[in-house]
């Protein structure tokens, strides 16, 4: 069984920051899956927002290339997104997933809200 627990998020002014962290547990070794963060608004789907490998390769979608950046900690089971220069369009529930071979462990979210 293995647990993901994301946290972090809150409510912040449109320019300011807020960092993400999820952490995994039980029976995995963290070291060898890929990370991935996803945000949902209501009503639409889940979108990919960044991605990291076991190797620590990684990938940020376009819309939030310069203002988002994902690291992990394999020490601690963590993977973390920073987030800068929030908007309001960032809003939205963001839920991290565990990757390794075929299977995908998925957290319950952490909801961010952004004022303008």
């Amino acid at each position: 069984q293995v647990q993901v627990v994301e946290s972090g998020g809150g409510l912040v002014q449109a320019g300011g920051s807020l960092r993400l962290s999820c952490v995994a547990s039980g029976n995995i070794i963290f070291s060898v899956a890929t990370g991935n963060w996803y945000r949902q608004v209501p009503g639409k789907q889940r979108e990919l927002v960044a991605t990291i490998t076991s190797g620590g390769t990684t990938h940020v979608e376009d819309s939030m290339q310069g203002r988002f950046t994902i690291s992990r900690d394999n020490a601690n089971n963590t993977v973390y997104l920073q987030m800068n220069n929030l908007k309001p369009e960032d809003t939205a529930v963001y839920y991290c997933n565990i990757k390794r071979t075929l299977s995908t462990y998925w957290g319950q979210g952490t909801p961010v809200t952004v004022s303008s």
